[in-house]
């Protein structure tokens, strides 16, 4: 990623030198057909680069766990049991991840576990209590002034750079035309469809989590592959969480916040006046089924006792640009939520450097109403341009 420089004049004629947007191409994948042969398509269009993004995977569990990589994947794999509740309720993936895997020539236990991102943060968590801050969510219902959205900064490790994708599925017979932001590989990060139904989720590592339960990739194909309000909110309450999770859910004008964990799952209000604005991090402010070691920080957290963690401080920055009386609530209001650095220690958007450990992977603000579409950037939003893709018309 990185950027590059502009020749630039002030008023005094002199030359300097700033830096300027770099304007990357988003790879686009269209999918067409069943699970198998989406699937198919996504491993054979993607073979190299999917390759190329397990082999840092591996190399970065092997740095995070300091064991082989595939002892903790077999491990963690042997320790879960996500294939029932997934076969219940989303059984065509199963399909699909059988064509990753035929398709990139991987083996299909790896493709399955590259899908469990936010499980097996939760897995190492029990072994070394690690710090999950990333990821900033917003979502607006319509109004007279402006249509519903629903986006997100998309925070991951540093290993996935430069493998960002935008699936987009075509209609087939069970479910309606989509756009995914994903990695090569990966069956989804977040998404919307055309029915004016998007999805984006924060990880809340602190909430209980289930070693039976549905994995957030899963989660989110659900909301995508349905088109009833009361059918997702249904989906969403009613399926058994595998980790703690904030989903903020936009159905055509109305918005939605759960926080949900392996045992409740709760709405979110930012104000007590549910003005139809939400916004969130990564730590649970209503749902209280939270793991016996981080009892103590949420206790803390949720009677306002401790602001100065990163999530906390990402949190008051989102309240403080969307709850602003002279901010008028646009699309550029929101672009200028997600590119914000007011704290440079704990901005909202995170550059790429190569020695952090996350960076934005990808900016994502999907158009529920009014003429849907989907804003994405190939990175942090200060340093490449949102592309925008619409539906077909009549999907």
């Amino acid at each position: 990623m990185g950027h590059f420089y502009c020749p630039s004049r002030d008023f005094h004629n002199r030359v300097f030198i700033t830096p300027c947007i770099r304007i990357k191409r988003l790879p686009v994948i269209e999918l067409r057909g069943n699970g198998y042969e989406r699937g198919l398509q996504h491993g054979k269009r993607l073979k190299t680069e999917i390759a190329e993004v397990f082999k840092k995977w591996k190399e970065n569990i092997a740095m995070s766990a300091k064991r082989d990589a595939d002892s903790v994947i077999t491990e963690f794999l042997d320790a879960t049991n996500f294939r029932p509740v997934i076969r219940r309720w989303i059984p065509e993936i199963m399909d699909e991840l059988k064509g990753i895997s035929i398709g990139s020539g991987q083996k299909f236990y790896d493709v399955f576990a590259f899908q469990l991102v936010d499980e097996l943060w939760v897995y190492l968590d029990r072994k070394a209590h690690m710090n999950g801050d990333h990821c900033s969510g917003i979502g607006l219902s319509s109004t007279v002034d402006h249509p519903a959205f629903v986006a997100q900064n998309m925070d991951l490790e540093n290993y996935m750079n430069g493998y960002q994708i935008l699936l987009h599925m075509k209609a087939n017979d069970t479910e309606p035309e989509q756009y995914i932001m994903t990695c090569a590989g990966l069956t989804a990060l977040n998404g919307m469809n055309a029915k004016g139904i998007g999805v984006c989720v924060n990880t809340l590592l602190e909430l209980q989590a289930s070693d039976d339960g549905l994995p957030v990739a899963y989660v989110i194909r659900g909301i995508l592959s349905r088109q009833n309000k009361e059918d997702i909110l249904s989906f969403v309450k009613t399926v058994k969480h595998a980790s703690g999770q904030n989903y903020i859910i936009g159905v055509r004008d109305s918005v939605y916040d759960f926080e949900a964990s392996a045992g409740q799952v709760t709405r979110f209000y930012p104000k007590a006046d549910q003005s139809g604005v939400v916004y969130h991090t990564n730590h649970a402010l209503m749902n209280h089924d939270v793991k016996p070691w981080f009892s103590n920080y949420h206790k803390k957290v949720t009677a306002g006792e401790t602001k100065n963690g990163n999530s906390e401080i990402r949190y008051a920055t989102l309240e403080k640009r969307l709850d602003n009386p002279g901010n008028k609530s646009s699309v550029d209001v929101i672009k200028a939520a997600l590119s914000s650095k007011d704290d440079s220690q704990n901005p909202v958007c995170r550059s790429y450097t190569a020695g952090s450990i996350v960076f934005t992977f990808s900016s994502i603000i999907f158009t529920l109403t009014g003429q849907p579409s989907v804003q994405v950037t190939f990175g942090s939003p200060d340093k490449t341009e949102y592309k925008q893709f619409f539906f077909k018309k009549g999907n």
